[in-house]
């Protein structure tokens, strides 16, 4: 019990108090008097109306899709790397992500910020003197596409430690025996991945795709950073665009409407997951 009063105080009150806003309209001049006017669903239809809102939605499932794709991907790949590697390389690799896990969010920005400057950047002297083309002076975030790119590869840069020792920590506890019986079968390797690692392994693939869908569905500080808090709503996703229609057109009933639609929606991956892991104990 009173774990649950602990847990009910710091994440069911605020999750009242942001659906108690959804449906009130608070501005400025109701955030002076502390009082805002009820309107009932009105924010929820005019968000479902605005086309915008449609645009960054499915935006926003299309990164969160690509970003969680190759994340697992690369992780596992990794991963299954460490497993052949000796130990001296092991160990050297694994610091190294390990470190990569550490870093902060806002100093493993500035340090991509940096590497693709347009006047200093280093990825772009780097890309140019290999001859894969003329990047001196490319401003990568002037087209949606690299710079969303460019965003990408430092979130799953950042995302890929934590998949890849979960995964080989997993790697570690499937039976060899399984594996060199198939081998000597003639099974080839994607085969042995794809018929023996791969169902041993699906509770925690089923939990690292849940968590990093939540975690990229929310990407916040890596666009804001990266666009120093001036990001054009080409480059709006949910979570930039809640935070513009509450604090920058000071709409605060209307931001909080739509996130409130981004807590309905990682609710529905969190029950997803939830029942997979349900199967998967019932199986078993």
């Amino acid at each position: 019990m009173p774990t649950t009063l602990v847990i009910a105080g710091v994440l069911g009150y605020p999750l009242y108090l942001l659906v108690k806003l959804s449906f009130q309209r608070y501005g400025l001049f109701e955030l002076v008097r502390h009082h805002g006017h009820y309107v009932g669903t009105a924010n929820y239809a005019r968000i479902l109306h605005d086309s915008q809102f449609w645009t960054v939605l499915g935006r926003t499932v299309l990164f969160t899709a690509v970003n969680v794709a190759l994340t697992l991907v690369l992780g596992t790949g990794i991963a299954l790397l460490l497993v052949r590697l000796g130990r001296f390389m092991r160990v050297l690799l694994t610091t190294g992500l390990v470190l990569v896990w550490a870093t902060p969010v806002v100093v493993a920005v500035d340090l991509w910020r940096w590497m693709v400057d347009y006047e200093f950047g280093v990825a772009n002297w780097t890309l140019t003197e290999l001859h894969v083309g003329n990047f001196l002076h490319h401003d990568w975030f002037a087209n949606p596409w690299t710079g969303f790119g460019v965003i990408t590869a430092l979130i799953v840069w950042g995302a890929i430690p934590f998949v890849t020792i979960t995964v080989y920590a997993g790697l570690s506890q499937v039976p060899q025996e399984l594996i060199e019986a198939a081998q000597i079968d003639g099974a080839s390797a994607w085969s042995v991945f794809r018929e023996i690692t791969l169902p041993l392994l699906k509770p925690i693939f089923v939990i690292l795709a849940s968590l990093s869908i939540i975690w990229d569905f929310q990407v916040f500080n890596q666009i804001w950073i990266m666009l120093d808090e001036r990001p054009g709503s080409d480059y709006f996703l949910m979570s930039i665009y809640s935070f513009v229609e509450s604090f920058r057109i000071s709409e605060y009933g209307l931001g909080s409407s739509i996130a409130v639609v981004m807590v309905i929606f990682m609710l529905g991956v969190t029950f997803v997951y939830i029942r997979q892991m349900v199967r998967i104990g019932e199986v078993q």
